[in-house]
């Protein structure tokens, strides 16, 4: 079945079956590789992009129940100025180890800083928790976003890992 969906801003036709996860035309019909699969069931938040500005889990969301929504993936976060600034934070603080988490952290936090521009440690730690990050990058994860917000400027994080 052809789908009509809109994707960082353009209308792409896609085509799949009903329950195909929005993932995998991302990935696959698209070629927008920067939301990775990691659990495949909703868990671990690397497939995370935003539909009409909310994080949601790629991997178990279905190609048919996007209708008119508008998707919004790694690739395309850096057009907002809150998903620039998450972008410059993660790159001045070093965030990334293996990476591979690194694009569902920057969805969510940059979902957080648009609906909260001044989280405390609490909401940051509620609303990364979803996230898991393997290398334990959270202390640089933290910073980063305190950063984008302009609640802490490190120019390093030496002595605090």
């Amino acid at each position: 079945m052809r789908y009509s969906i809109l994707v960082n801003g353009n209308r792409r036709s896609v085509e799949g079956a009903a329950d195909t996860p929005l993932l995998w035309v991302l990935r696959d019909e698209l070629h927008l590789v920067g939301t990775k699969f990691g659990c495949g069931i909703g868990l671990c938040g690397a497939c995370t992009v935003h539909l009409n500005g909310a994080p949601t889990r790629a991997c178990v969301t279905p190609i048919s129940g996007i209708g008119e929504a508008s998707i919004v993936t790694i690739e395309g976060i850096g057009e907002s100025e809150w998903g620039r600034k998450v972008k410059e934070a993660w790159l001045a603080l070093d965030v990334m180890q293996c990476g591979y988490c690194q694009a569902g952290q920057v969805m969510a936090a940059t979902a957080l800083l648009v609906r909260n521009p001044t989280p405390s440690d609490g909401d940051i730690d509620e609303a990364m928790s979803s996230i898991i990050c393997r290398c334990c990058t959270y202390t640089r994860i933290r910073a980063a976003i305190k950063r984008a917000a302009g609640l802490q400027a490190p120019e390093t994080l030496e002595g605090e890992l």
